[in-house]
């Protein structure tokens, strides 16, 4: 069947189809109305009019499914990335989240991928991109981040019509060696070792509270006197301590020359708190008796130290302070956790360890899987899967299953030494 040579009258909204002077065939498809409201039509050409057809019928189906990309001029992939981490994203997460999305567009994203347009960006640029990071010594773990900053940075590009597949959903980032993350919680002969150290250190009862009932850095850090009621044995968890952080005071006519965490003259630019982000995170937990008697020991040690103090001392309500008063900084309790684990002579670990540690020895102890997601803070849905990455199987519960397996099978040793007594008489 011969081509159409003439234009064809269509219904408005409808593509025009047509065969040019330029012995082309060029299609006009409407694809809404721009900015200032005037219609939107992309112009397409190709040499047969079969193959125009199915390009049309593919920009179409984008357009109707809302994956087209919008008039304008394209997006890069770098001013599209610092677009997204200051107006979009930054707004709407917390602080720690845009810190991490912040890193990983600046130092990663867009010095490696970032001269792409949007629309023209493949999975295969990130997982080259990811392969480089991974030469110039950076570790699986920070490429993935990288990796789920670009799909959550893209994913957001083609909702709003900026590109037509998201490019990082379909990448494969390389693989998370198994042991890389792998957590092995302390026992509770290593609990004691770090006990009999604690019991010597300012602010002992910080660390309890992470061994003992699991508390993250921040909710251990944020706790308010207000929110502990030693005379019912229990506190309640409300806000997360937030890692400082500063910008220069000193000015430009006489720039100090430290970085801005160093400057004499610093401002402090984060809130100090926030409140926790789920409702499972704002959760009351108990207190067992000896921690009572650690938190009413410490406040008195506070007490004193005020009175010590005097006007030195900054007010601040916080149950866990600086000598001096005042919250005690993320990094400096960091830094005292490692101490802690030198001189108890403990093997090295991270401070969430000792939430792992928590989680599993309320499992050992048999405590029933609901009251372990409220002292753990889990929230309903997600609970199981928290359990299944912080609860962890330790040598005496895979002893105890053997030893359950022989009495089901081989019954009781006592059974077993009538069995041969009987056999013996026979």
């Amino acid at each position: 069947m011969a081509e159409e040579k003439k234009r064809t009258r269509r219904a408005n909204g409808e593509s025009a189809i047509y065969l040019g002077k330029d012995e082309r065939w060029h299609a006009r498809v409407p694809m809404g109305y721009k900015d200032d409201g005037t219609p939107y039509r992309r112009h397409l050409t190709r040499p047969t009019r079969k193959e125009l057809v199915d390009e049309v019928r593919r920009l179409e189906k984008q357009r109707d499914e809302g994956s087209a990309r919008q008039p304008g001029k394209p997006w890069t992939v770098a001013k599209w990335l610092e677009h997204w981490v200051q107006n979009i994203a930054k707004p709407v997460v917390s602080e720690n989240t845009y810190d991490g999305y912040e890193v990983a567009v600046r130092v990663h994203l867009v010095p490696g991928i970032g001269r792409h347009r949007i629309d023209r960006l493949e999975p295969e640029h990130l997982e080259s991109l990811y392969r480089r990071m991974q030469s110039a010594g950076s570790k699986a773990g920070t490429a993935h981040q990288a990796h789920r900053t670009a799909r959550t940075a893209l994913g957001e590009a083609v909702r709003r019509g900026h590109a037509a597949k998201n490019a990082a959903a379909l990448a494969k980032p390389p693989r998370m060696e198994e042991d890389e993350n792998e957590v092995e919680p302390y026992s509770v002969d290593e609990v004691q070792s770090l006990l009999l150290e604690v019991n010597k250190r300012r602010n002992s009862a910080r660390w309890m509270l992470a061994l003992a009932l699991g508390l993250r850095q921040g909710e251990t850090l944020g706790l308010r006197w207000s929110d502990v009621d030693l005379a019912n044995e229990y506190l309640k968890l409300r806000r997360n301590r937030l890692r400082p952080k500063y910008e220069h005071g000193c000015g430009e006519a006489a720039p100090c020359g430290r970085k801005a965490g160093y400057c004499p003259a610093r401002v402090q630019v984060r809130r100090e708190t926030k409140n926790t982000k789920s409702r499972a995170g704002r959760r009351a937990v108990p207190l067992p008796g000896p921690l009572v008697v650690m938190l009413r020991s410490h406040r008195e040690a506070q007490a004193q130290e005020r009175a010590t103090a005097r006007n030195l001392w900054t007010e601040s309500e916080y149950v866990f302070t600086k000598p001096l008063g005042g919250p005690l900084s993320p990094n400096t309790d960091y830094h005292d956790w490692k101490r802690l684990l030198e001189d108890a002579g403990v093997r090295d670990g991270r401070l969430h360890d000792a939430r792992h540690t928590a989680g599993t020895v309320l499992m050992l102890l048999g405590v029933p899987d609901r009251v372990i997601d409220q002292i753990m803070g889990w929230e309903p849905g997600g609970a199981a899967r928290m359990r299944a990455r912080y609860l962890h199987v330790t040598d005496p519960m895979l002893k105890e299953a053997a030893r359950k397996i022989e009495r089901a099978i081989w019954g009781a040793p006592e059974d077993l030494a009538v069995d041969k007594d009987q056999d013996n008489e026979a």
